[in-house]
């Protein structure tokens, strides 16, 4: 828990120069963020290699490698990914962070088992973004909130990939969908 306090701090005080998350959200941080970011670890199989789309704040990624998963971090922004290293440092979390665009996938990369993305883009876009970073058996795990029914159906043109809408522990109105299929067969 230290670890996490740790990144709390970091994130208040951080907040005041790079907006990292909205200014309310702030309130409640630790339902609203870590826990709706912990949450998917349940979801996942254990030891699984995770990849965060957009890591932004680090939300979900940073939260997971702090509770011990192995999670490769995708930001483009230079300024987010020095507070991102500022959390690694501190936190000792197993994170690798990678300055990059998430449309400009590297040629040879790991295999990810996990891909996930938090408040980035609509299901079906982040389903275009994914494929390329996805391996034969990755699943995509993406908390959503309450339009997640509208976002299902737009999905609808991708017919070889297959949608589980899973209850979100921390808003009754919130979900998160679990993707397989996600592989775009470079």
């Amino acid at each position: 828990m230290v670890h996490m306090e740790a990144y709390a701090e970091l994130l208040r005080r951080w907040q005041g120069t790079i907006n990292l998350v909205s200014q309310r959200s702030l309130d409640d941080l630790w339902r609203r963020h870590f826990l709706d970011s912990a949450q998917l670890a349940q979801h996942a199989p254990d030891g699984a290699h995770w990849l965060d789309l957009g890591s932004g704040a680090g939300f979900p990624g940073l939260v997971l490698a702090i509770m011990g998963a192995r999670v490769t971090l995708v930001e483009s922004d230079q300024r987010k990914c020095t507070f991102l290293r500022e959390v690694v440092r501190l936190s000792g979390a197993a994170a690798n962070i990678v300055v990059r665009r998430i449309e400009d996938p590297p040629p040879a990369m790991d295999s990810f088992d996990v891909i996930t993305a938090r408040a980035l883009a609509p299901l079906d876009r982040l389903i275009a973004l994914a494929g390329p970073w996805a391996g034969l058996d990755t699943v995509g795990l993406f908390p959503k909130g309450q339009d997640v029914d509208i976002e299902l159906t737009r999905c609808a043109k991708y017919r070889r990939i297959r949608f589980e809408k899973l209850p979100s522990i921390t808003n009754p109105a919130a979900s998160i969908v679990r993707v397989e299929g996600l592989y775009h067969g470079q």
